[in-house]
């Protein structure tokens, strides 16, 4: 039994708990006495308590996030009701910021802000011996990352070969959008290089060939990231795949070369655009430039292997139904293979506050915090942006559409013509959830043949290259257009994420 248990509700079970790690890593002398437990949001969390309550511990320490808030206090009002004695401290985002105010941190012990690995150790250990620091919000002991013990020997084996391991080359970012946490940051720090690449080393040796690199920045340094890419490079072999947020305004020939050597679906891109609206983008203080973006989305689209995965955010200040739709219309020119659409999310502590007067932000007070309304967008408006948004998941980046996506806004605007088909799946299902694949091609050969009235034999067509192109059986509502249907070759096996690999089965980008 350990005295000191590292827990957190992960969104699925593929995500690691790379904080945990990171904390276990940093105990120094206790290490002995503590371990990690991971649990996920789809626990109840009352059998959590009892798991957590089973190994009898002393402290209990908690990753709390805005996917788990939620059931995380239900969890923690279990234990301290059920074994008061238990001290139980919390940490991570969201609990670092506006702290006094929370039902959650209202139940802890102990809070720990920031980064918390220097000090969820010292108060472990002084608490263990018998201690009581007098304040319950402690902020966390910003760690020399010289110093710092890194996590990546707490990836069991089963972790490397089932789940997403997370890597991280610096922390920080210099930029000030003020939707993000980040902006927070003063600086940038990185890691030692030459000790972050053994780490690196240590993982591909253990047989881990999937990295999803945490750095806001990842192409900030470019000496740093070209080191890192030049490692994974001259260590290629199939199943390979990297994720790294970029800078969508920064990519020099240096990085340009390199990117171009990587084979098709080994790197994948985040790149954060959020509006094209100068006027929001200045008011949020995001600064990129444009044209720059628009020649480097140009070569990651002709030149290289890249899956690009682009970010907009509905929501902004003074960011209208309109100029968002300019915007998803300029992005779907310059040819990523997904657009994320998100919605926007009031942080805490995220200086996107400051415009909630002046815009009129109306956003709701449970988690995720989503923007309910703004001035620019009332309410029932941003209610159909939303479902807009999910229905954009469903069909345009799911990879499960992408010769078909295209019928649905031939010589006409993307945005518009979306919009239109988002209003009639929500007439026709009322359902934004738990709508099966089957459902969506029927649903789609319905609108495309009787409210665009495209032919009835190209529509059939094309769903059932999409649909085939992975190896599934057609579904009923395809079989009228199977006799003139040359089957696609089964796929190679692919060690890829798997919707990655139904873009990649495309041969195309999925919003070409």
């Amino acid at each position: 039994m350990s005295e000191i248990v590292l827990s957190t509700l992960n969104a699925r079970y593929i995500h690691c708990a790379f904080g945990l790690r990171y904390l276990h890593a940093n105990l120094g002398d206790l290490q002995s006495r503590a371990e990690i437990r991971e649990f996920t949001i789809n626990q109840r969390p009352v059998d959590v308590a009892e798991a957590l309550l089973a190994l009898n511990p002393k402290i209990i320490g908690l990753g709390v996030y805005i996917w788990n808030a939620e059931p995380t206090l239900a969890l923690v009002q279990a234990i301290k009701q059920l074994r008061p004695d238990i001290t139980v401290i919390l940490g991570g985002p969201e609990v670092s910021y506006e702290t006094e105010g929370q039902a959650l941190t209202q139940w802890a012990d102990f809070v720990i802000t920031g980064e918390g690995e220097v000090t969820f150790a010292d108060l472990c250990r002084r608490l263990l011996k018998g201690g009581r620091p007098l304040l319950k919000v402690l902020p966390g002991e910003a760690p020399d990352l010289k110093t710092l013990k890194t996590p990546y020997h707490y990836y069991t084996d089963h972790d490397i070969k089932h789940r997403v391991l997370y890597v991280e080359a610096s922390r920080g970012c210099p930029y000030r959008c003020e939707f993000c946490l980040s902006a927070l940051d003063k600086t940038t720090r990185a890691f030692p290089l030459e000790a972050f690449l053994a780490d690196m080393q240590t993982l591909f040796d253990r047989g881990a060939r999937q990295f999803k690199f945490v750095d806001r920045t990842f192409n900030l340094n470019l000496s740093i990231s070209q080191a890192i890419m030049e490692f994974f490079l001259e260590r290629y072999e199939e199943g390979l795949f990297l994720h790294f947020e970029m800078i969508p305004d920064r990519l020099p020939e240096q990085l340009r070369g390199l990117i171009a050597r990587f084979p098709a679906g080994a790197l994948q891109f985040e790149i954060g655009i959020q509006s094209f609206n100068p006027e929001v983008a200045q008011r949020i203080s995001r600064k990129q430039d444009l044209q720059r973006l628009n020649d480097n989305f140009h070569f990651l689209d002709r030149e290289t292997g890249v899956h690009t995965h682009a970010d907009l955010i509905i929501g902004l200040p003074g960011e209208t139904l309109e100029s968002f739709g300019e915007g998803l219309d300029r992005l779907i020119e310059l040819r990523p293979n997904e657009v994320q659409i998100g919605i926007l999310k009031r942080l805490r502590g995220a200086p996107i506050n400051r415009h909630t007067e002046r815009w009129q932000m109306v956003y709701n007070h449970a988690p995720p915090y989503e923007i309910l309304q703004t001035e620019a967008i009332p309410f029932e408006q941003m209610q159909r942006l939303k479902r807009f948004a999910r229905y954009w998941d469903l069909i345009a980046n799911s990879g499960n559409f992408q010769s078909t996506l295209p019928l649905l806004w031939h010589e006409a605007s993307p945005f518009q013509s979306f919009l239109h088909f988002s209003d009639w799946l929500y007439e026709t299902t009322q359902a934004v959830h738990k709508i099966s694949l089957e459902r969506l091609v029927q649903l789609t050969l319905d609108y495309l043949t009787t409210v665009k009235q495209a032919t009835r034999s190209h529509v059939g067509e094309h769903l059932l290259r999409d649909y085939t192109r992975s190896g599934r059986k057609p579904p009923k509502c395809l079989y009228e257009f199977t006799d003139s249907f040359q089957a696609p070759r089964p796929q190679t096996t692919s060690t890829l994420p798997k919707r990655q690999r139904r873009h990649q089965a495309g041969g195309a980008p999925a919003l070409s």
